[in-house]
């Protein structure tokens, strides 16, 4: 059997249906050529018939990327799945990506539908999908609850079809490994034709076990596996992309399978999903969190400073985590900083490029010099930016004291627009967000606020995280600054101007 895993990047899809997570069109651009830089073989784009932004993203990323498959998710329908061809008809390597729930729970609780009733929509959404597309993926949804004599029938009917990738999902996280080990040996046994397609997994981590089913499901035969970036994704969220990629690397020894990733980009595109997201990782995050290889034990330590390999299984190298030795000062010229930024990976329109080179020239007033890690958050703040939003002309604030409280003044551009709003808070950040607010007559509430410095010192750029709930609907932002209230009105209007758009 074949020892290549295909890995399938669901980011963009899955990943952002996270709390919170709104990416525009240039975020998702921008996630999507990353991850043709790390070598994923599919990129799930969107989603394209849920809104004419997802569908822009989906139709602009399928023109971008020639080497990778661009895939769209599309519901056992017509009308998704005409629209998610139109979406990605330009891609060099289009697929459609069609589902259907098979177990009798969804069946009887949300599809309302008969086992024969899904049998036929089955049939007819993949047949629908081929007749557009020659790649054509099918996923029977809550797999692992199903009665699997009748996810076999349902996996003849969509082989039968023209699907050329089966997709088995743990959707809610409720597999073991063995267990679902042995669901995709069932399927392998008992499914005529399929040793003809590609079975996939797509497991979610309620449970905490999404990389350990993947990789079960691997071991017994599986060939691509579904994951995102940092784990994100619904509820607990995924299999991690990182963690799949880098066990099969390390552990290619016992598992005998490799992939087509770019282990060293593994870093940067954390780096980069979670700073446009507005999602941090958690310091003790495996392969990616900055504790990953960090030892605070005096014995570890000793080991690793006589032998590496006594206390780590894997080169902080071999993930892209190398230290920057990037440093601009205030004296820095523009050609240098845009030759830093590419050197990091960002590659700015010029336009863009001198509003940033601007913004840098601003901190390095203030900070002195700046790090790669700087640099790299002034260049996302832009990629964060649509060209038609909102942004900070101007702000002034007030400690009060005794006599007054503090307050905030802040003005608004956009365009050839201007507003400007001052408003009294509990402090100088609640002041600056309330004027927010009242200039753009947005109503929200706060729901989260954390504070994290970019690099060590005293004068360390402030990265500000703002989770707004807007009727209902939950937006993070991000702002960076040396000044924390201006870090908070920039994270608070960038999460404002994701309601707006």
């Amino acid at each position: 059997m074949e020892d290549r895993v295909r890995v399938f990047d669901t980011t963009l899809r899955d990943g952002e249906q996270s709390p919170g997570i709104s990416l525009g069109v240039r975020e998702k651009v921008e996630i999507a050529e990353q991850l043709q830089r790390l070598g994923v073989d599919v990129i799930e784009a969107g989603f394209p018939a849920t809104s004419q932004g997802d569908f822009d993203a989906v139709s602009l990323i399928a023109g971008k990327l020639p080497e990778t498959v661009v895939c769209a998710l599309a519901r056992a329908n017509t009308g998704d799945i005409d629209r998610a061809w139109e979406a990605v008809a330009g891609a060099e390597r289009p697929r459609i990506h069609t589902f259907v729930s098979t177990s009798d729970i969804h069946l009887e609780h949300q599809l309302r539908k008969s086992r024969d009733e899904v049998l036929e929509m089955t049939r007819e959404s993949v047949a629908r999908a081929r007749s557009h597309c020659p790649d054509v993926e099918f996923s029977p949804m809550d797999a692992t609850r199903s009665d699997p004599e009748y996810l076999y029938r349902v996996l003849r009917v969509a082989i039968e079809n023209g699907a050329g990738v089966l997709n088995i999902p743990d959707t809610v996280g409720y597999a073991v490994p063995r267990e679902f080990a042995e669901l995709i040996r069932g399927i392998f046994e008992n499914v005529e034709g399929i040793e003809g397609v590609t079975v996939s997994v797509h497991c979610h981590n309620d449970l905490g076990l999404a990389v350990a089913n993947s990789l079960a499901a691997l071991e017994v035969g599986a060939r691509q596996v579904e994951c995102a970036v940092n784990g994100l994704g619904e509820r607990a969220g995924n299999a991690s992309l990182e963690e799949i990629v880098m066990t099969l690397k390390v552990r290619n020894d016992r598992l005998g399978l490799c992939t087509g990733i770019d282990s060293t980009e593994i870093s940067r595109t954390s780096r980069l999903v979670a700073l446009l997201t507005g999602y941090p990782v958690q310091p003790n995050k495996a392969v990616v969190g900055k504790n990953a290889f960090a030892h605070e034990s005096g014995i570890h330590q000793d080991g690793v400073l006589k032998e590496r390999i006594t206390y780590e299984i894997m080169d902080a190298a071999s993930v892209g985590l190398v230290e920057s030795h990037i440093v601009l000062g205030k004296h820095s010229g523009r050609h240098a900083f845009r030759e830093q930024l590419e050197r990091l990976g960002y590659y700015l329109e010029d336009e863009e490029l001198n509003q940033a080179f601007t913004r840098f020239k601003e901190l390095a007033d203030k900070k002195g010099s700046l790090s790669g890690e700087d640099i790299e958050a002034i260049a996302v703040e832009y990629i964060r930016t649509e060209g038609q939003e909102w942004k900070l002309g101007g702000y002034e604030v007030h400690s009060g004291g005794s006599q007054a409280p503090p307050s905030a003044t802040i003005t608004l551009e956009r365009g050839e627009e201007h507003v400007t709003e001052r408003a009294i808070g509990d402090g100088m950040v609640d002041a600056a967000c309330k004027a927010i607010r009242a200039a753009l007559g947005i109503e929200a509430r706060l729901c989260s606020f954390t504070v994290e410095a970019i690099t060590e010192g005293l004068n360390s750029l402030g990265d500000v995280t703002i989770q707004l709930d807007v009727k209902g609907r939950r937006v993070v932002g991000r702002g960076v600054s040396t000044d924390i209230v201006e870090a908070s009105a920039r994270a608070y209007l960038n999460a404002v101007n994701k309601v707006l758009r």
